[in-house]
């Protein structure tokens, strides 16, 4: 995508690319028309950018970079503060960038005002506090309501550009697993310190082009691979033994998110081998249902069905997958609970796992663009 690489990011924003924003922004506004709403606050940090080009990360949890007031007359703006308004100016523009002040839910709540009658804003993407004032200071007009989940529902299917840019943080995702996989079989982590793998990971990503990580990389060696999220810490890698890997970088602002489970030395033990068996049989099962229009919670069934005819059923304690983009947890969701469809242009993990806390587990993922007429991996 042109404005999430080199140079055009630092300097501004090519036609094609403004473009392809305004284009998202339409399509916002007619779901926005669906809802009754004249105006809708865009403040979750990856919706922002996704209809913008503008920060795709807040500062930090208690901060914001700035929100986006969507209207129905297409006369949108970019509201951000002081410290941003020089990089909002590089974007959009300058006469439609509205700077609040200290009290940013009395500035919003008065730009929604000078919007339409009836607005919608993120309520997940706010906190309680900002929530409540934010209503308080709109009182009664315009008419305010909680709207979450219209930029997602766009963000599900992605565009060929989103699609390229995946497959670029996938290819280099792939090339580390396989630096990963190389140095074990060498003995070159024997004795190491998750801590130290986890610290190599980032410095190839980086090395490699990445632009960071999408998530804290999990390196998890013997009995803690049983954690699903292990913090990688002081547990040494093993002579003999497994290795859970689950990480992802950035690339061009899109995430990639693989896990593969690897043994260390030349000896696998009869449970790990038969463990990582019958998740890679899930998987398979799992990828074998996926195409348009089959619902999501039945390729979750799919795998389940693997695990319980082993039963082992009990020691599979997560969902199967969830959408990749932006965001590295993104909708849709492959669990029992969702609702729903897969649809072309979807890109979800298949990673199902079982878990045993006296040796450890075993998780194998692979992230999957849903075409036309199946799946096929990044």
């Amino acid at each position: 995508m042109e404005t999430l690489a080199g140079e055009e990011r630092e300097t501004g924003m090519t036609p094609e690319a403004r473009a392809m924003y305004a284009a998202r922004r339409d399509r916002l506004r007619g779901l926005m028309a669906r809802r009754g709403l004249d105006a809708l606050l865009v403040s979750r940090a990856p919706n922002r950018f996704y209809l913008s080009g503008f920060e795709l990360h807040d500062p930090q949890c208690n901060e914001s970079a700035g929100s986006l007031v969507i209207t129905a007359d297409s006369r949108d703006w970019l509201a951000t503060d002081a410290r941003y308004t020089d990089a909002a100016a590089r974007l959009w523009d300058e006469d439609r960038i509205f700077r609040y002040g200290a009290d940013a839910a009395r500035d919003l709540a008065g730009l929604l005002r000078r919007s339409g009658a009836r607005a919608g804003f993120e309520a997940k993407g706010v906190s309680f506090s900002f929530g409540r004032e934010l209503m308080a200071h709109a009182g009664r007009f315009p008419a305010l309501e909680a709207a979450d989940g219209l930029v997602e529902r766009l963000r599900r299917c992605k565009e060929p550009a989103e699609i390229a840019a995946m497959e670029r943080s996938f290819s280099l995702n792939h090339r580390l697993m396989r630096h990963v996989e190389e140095g074990l079989a060498r003995g070159q982590w024997r004795g190491r310190e998750e801590r130290e793998l986890a610290w190599e990971i980032e410095r190839f990503f980086r090395g490699n082009g990445a632009e960071g990580l999408a998530f804290a990389s999990i390196v998890a060696a013997g009995a803690n691979g049983a954690l699903p999220h292990a913090i990688p810490g002081r547990t040494r890698i093993p002579a003999e033994g497994p290795v859970l890997v689950d990480v992802g970088c950035r690339v061009d602002s899109y995430c990639s998110d693989q896990t593969r489970t690897f043994w260390a030395g030349d000896k696998p033990s009869r449970e790990f081998s038969r463990t990582l068996s019958l998740v890679r049989e899930a998987q398979a099962a799992a990828m074998a249902v996926m195409k348009p229009g089959v619902a999501l919670a039945d390729v979750y069934a799919a795998a389940l069905k693997v695990f319980k005819a082993a039963g082992v059923e009990k020691h599979f304690t997560h969902g199967l997958g969830h959408g990749v983009g932006l965001e590295t947890h993104e909708a849709p969701s492959l669990s029992p609970r969702a609702t729903g469809a897969l649809l072309p242009g979807m890109t979800v993990t298949v990673e199902p796992g079982l878990y045993y806390p006296e040796w450890g587990g075993v998780r194998w993922e692979h992230t999957v663009l849903v075409t036309e007429d199946g799946i096929r991996p990044f």
